[in-house]
């Protein structure tokens, strides 16, 4: 008699009925082992944060690398190339922040006085509608731009910290950037074994690279408008505002909300209310325009990833990262959807619930033989339209079936033999 998996009781008709199938403990199993997977993250969200802008970095910059080598030049000048063109990001932003902060650490204070003329005026109405003294000093207590400058002055600190941080990410970039070399062979070698992970290691590749094209042109462009319209309303250091919507840029949803905030007090303490709603509806202009209806639209369903997803994993990875997991929140959730969902043909049905609305449903494997369109092809890693697979390297059964979330325009694609 085969061994019983589950207790039993006897049902209506005599028979047996399953207490207990198994499919709640093998959820409960996999709850716990997410839980502890995520306070693992959190446990070394430091570390990971930095790895991972260090992997982002590198794969953005790993097609310079691939230009050098098409045109018949040496190896290792595309990687020196490479190297210097993320050494310069990385020092441009690191310099940016620290004038930044040095700039807002200087300019709170000077605006005390007015904190304290428009705290009188406050409290003098508040006084008219009957709300006593000792009621209003207990409101007011707190409202002190001294105790925002020490904050400031922390932040300062914070950054100048940072120092150490840029020399690991700095080092791990190097190790990277010539490490990916030999990347191309290695995943050749996956394919014979894990062809649908090496596609989908490329299509993350791929899609990160426009992604962050995208957002670093338009990051840009708000940045400059947003400087300008600073700067013709006569808001101070309109070009730090500018740095911080640059950077907030890179933040999905929220990033407008974050930015506005520090040019609009500094706007109320300089020119009033009129001067601040002034800022707050200049911004919102040109954000919402830009961010709302443009930048999606050029984006289009590269990413895969719905709106309401998005702001989930802009939620889970700010939570779980800190702030470094807010600017790479897409990035990241980009890397675990191609790891956990795209390279495993059975979790591929995940992909319709995550994707926005333009996104195509997976089709099933060889679902184009019958229209004369190879199995895999535009799909990242997928075969060219109208090429065969190298004999040395089959297709794996089943391919690379398409939709799988995102379609890869021809930013930052590479040929199959330049890997990453």
């Amino acid at each position: 008699m085969a061994e019983r998996t589950s207790a039993e009781t006897p049902g209506p008709g005599g028979g047996t009925t399953a207490l207990l199938d198994g499919r709640p403990l093998v959820v409960l199993v996999g709850l716990a082992a997410v839980v502890v997977v995520v306070l693992g993250l959190r446990a070394m969200s430091d570390l990971l944060g930095l790895v991972f802008l260090a992997l982002v970095m590198t794969v953005a910059a790993h097609p310079l690398r691939g230009w050098f080598q098409r045109r018949g030049l040496p190896g290792w000048m595309g990687t020196a190339v490479a190297l210097v063109a993320v050494y310069t990001a990385i020092l441009a932003l690191s310099v940016s922040l620290l004038i930044a902060g040095a700039q807002f650490a200087t300019l709170i204070p000077s605006y005390q006085a007015e904190l304290d003329r428009m705290l009188d005026g406050v409290t003098g109405g508040l006084e008219q509608l009957g709300i006593g003294e000792e009621r209003l000093a207990q409101m007011f207590a707190g409202f002190d731009l001294g105790r925002l400058a020490e904050f400031a002055g922390g932040l300062l600190g914070g950054l100048l910290g940072l120092l150490s941080d840029v020399f690991f990410i700095v080092t791990l970039v190097l190790f990277m950037v010539v490490d990916a070399g030999s990347f191309p062979q290695k995943l050749a070698r996956l394919r014979g074994t894990h062809g649908e992970l090496a596609a989908a290691l490329r299509g993350f590749a791929a899609v990160s690279r426009k992604y962050l094209l995208v957002t670093t042109v338009f990051g840009l462009v708000v940045a400059v408008i947003d400087t300008a319209a600073l700067a013709w309303l006569g808001v101070p250091v309109a070009v730090l505002w500018g740095l911080l919507a640059f950077v907030t840029n890179y933040i999905p949803n929220i990033g407008f909300v974050i930015g506005v905030v520090p040019p609009a007090i500094i706007a109320l303490l300089e020119g009033g209310p009129g001067l601040m709603l002034a800022v707050v509806a200049v911004y919102s202009g040109i954000n919402v325009v830009i961010q709302s209806f443009i930048q999606p639209k050029i984006v289009g369903d590269a990413v895969g990833l719905s709106a309401t997803i998005t702001m989930l994993s802009l939620v889970f990875w700010a939570a779980t990262l800190g702030a470094l997991g807010a600017l790479l929140a897409v990035p990241l959730t980009l890397f675990f959807k191609a790891v956990l969902i795209d390279a495993d043909p059975r979790a591929r049905w995940v992909t319709p619930l995550l994707s926005g609305g333009t996104a195509r449903d997976p089709a099933p494997a060889g679902a184009g033989a019958d229209r004369g369109v190879p199995a895999g092809a535009g799909v990242p890693g997928g075969p060219v339209r109208g090429d065969r697979p190298p004999a040395e390297e089959p297709v794996p059964p089943g391919g690379r079936p398409g939709g799988t979330g995102f379609s890869v325009g021809p930013v930052g694609l590479e040929p199959t033999t330049e890997g990453l």
